[in-house]
């Protein structure tokens, strides 16, 4: 079966998923007049007013911006640019930047559309998502799209966002710091557990506390990096701009790359990152209490911004500033050879940072299995799903996963096309929401 699951992710990753993300994102950029390039000051100002905004029913949109960015702030934003420069090319880096400006229009008009056709469980929260807004949105005769886009999200939780990444913690922890595996996996399963018994509102807390001091540790620490070679930031950026434009030279370890290459690197490591198109983060922000389904939806396309064009910029220029991009490091060891070169303990702080990334998408993802199986079987199975949820991450801490990888990529790709699907057919409901709330009417 490898060979054949290897074609299937070869296809889907290759071109295919890529090109149709970030055509659906141009698509609804213009049929919003780009918006999230006009709104991107509104959109902070709603972050920062709903902060404490919260209710029976659900939590604070900020905190579901902290979920959202739980599970996509992970390796893609350290190992995830280190090879999309890597392979190709400092002009990568700029693909990254355009698939995150067109791909805040797609997150916006997925949490749109979530907030919008939510609905309320039998425990009066909040739940909604692509599931959801196939049903709710495109009719009954859809419903076998809203199934399956329902069966992908529980089974790819499974993979990618849980086996895999408590083997991405145990991993660096015990290279790092020499921690064996067995304590790693221990402390992950009895923390996780804690936190899951407190259901969404356990999550948006550790969440909160956890995703901006993460964030802002390794903002600095990349800022160091960056400050320190600060003479040589013009040309960095020139490079990435005319790279991303006519390729990239073979020099050091560093084996050239056309345009095409630097193109595909860049969005597909970019929609992996922050994955706008995928229809994992609009689960989230449909728990918010808000109102305002545009209002959720400025604050949801954030996490895009954020993810991209703040955290892998950083992670991006301390690469290429530092010149170890053409050096032999690959990954993550690239990542922390641009950070050592700087810092006494940067392949350390690399490491921590990798691992509390890691650890926060576990739980972000919980989340998304979470309410993926309750559509599928209804409330009673979430206690179920929770036990089934932790007992993966001892295994995945201790196995290696490449084959696991390989099937949840597959299941975490085909999410993205039945959510494709319904943006496209529910863009013109999208459009009119947002002039009715920006234009009164």
């Amino acid at each position: 079966m490898e060979p054949l699951i290897e074609t299937i992710n070869s296809f889907l990753w290759g071109e295919f998923l890529w090109v149709l993300i970030i055509a659906i994102g141009f698509f609804l950029n213009v049929r919003l007049l780009f918006l999230p390039l006009r709104k991107i000051g509104y959109a902070f100002r709603q972050l920062w007013a709903s902060r404490k905004t919260a209710g029976v029913s659900g939590i604070s949109p900020m905190a579901t911006l902290m979920v959202s960015l739980s599970a996509t702030v992970g390796t893609g934003n350290i190992a995830g640019v280190a090879i999309a420069i890597g392979v190709g090319g400092p002009g990568a880096l700029f693909w990254m930047w355009l698939s995150a400006l067109l791909g805040m229009a797609t997150k916006y008009s997925e949490s749109v559309c979530a907030v919008h056709f939510r609905e309320k469980n039998a425990k009066e929260q909040y739940v909604g998502g692509p599931m959801y807004y196939i049903r709710n949105g495109m009719g009954p005769r859809w419903m076998w799209l809203a199934v399956l886009f329902a069966v992908f999200g529980a089974l790819a939780g499974f993979g990618i966002g849980n086996a895999v990444q408590a083997h991405s913690v145990a991993e660096s922890l015990n290279v790092a710091f020499g921690i064996d595996k067995g304590w790693s996996a221990l402390v992950m399963t009895v923390t996780i557990a804690m936190v899951l018994l407190g259901g969404l509102r356990g999550i948006a807390r550790m969440a909160t506390a956890l995703v901006p001091f993460m964030s802002f540790f390794y903002l600095i620490a990349g800022l160091v990096v960056i400050g320190a070679n600060l003479p040589q930031v013009p040309d960095a950026l020139s490079l990435v701009i005319e790279s991303a434009f006519t390729g990239t030279a073979a020099s050091g370890g560093f084996a050239g790359a056309a345009v095409a290459l630097a193109i595909e690197q860049g969005i597909a490591r970019g929609v992996f990152s922050n994955e706008a198109g995928l229809g994992s983060a609009p689960i989230a922000h449909a728990a918010a209490e808000s109102n305002s389904a545009v209002e959720q939806g400025c604050v949801a396309m954030l996490g895009t911004f954020i993810d991209t064009l703040v955290i892998c910029t950083i992670t991006g220029l301390a690469i290429v500033v530092t010149g170890v991009w053409d050096g032999s490091a690959k990954g993550t060891a690239m990542s922390q050879a641009a950070f050592s070169s700087v810092l006494p303990f940067g392949g350390q702080i690399v490491a921590l940072s990798l691992s509390l990334f890691a650890f926060t998408t576990i739980l972000g993802w919980s989340y998304y299995g979470e309410r993926c199986a309750e559509f599928l079987f209804k409330h009673e199975v979430a206690l179920f799903y929770r036990c089934l949820w932790v007992a993966v991450i001892p295994i995945g801490a201790l196995m290696s996963l490449d084959l696991v990888w390989d099937i949840a990529d597959i299941l975490n790709g085909l999410m993205a096309i039945p959510n494709v699907i319904a943006l496209f057919a529910l863009s013109g409901l999208v459009v009119r929401l947002t002039r009715e709330h920006f234009n009164g009417g």
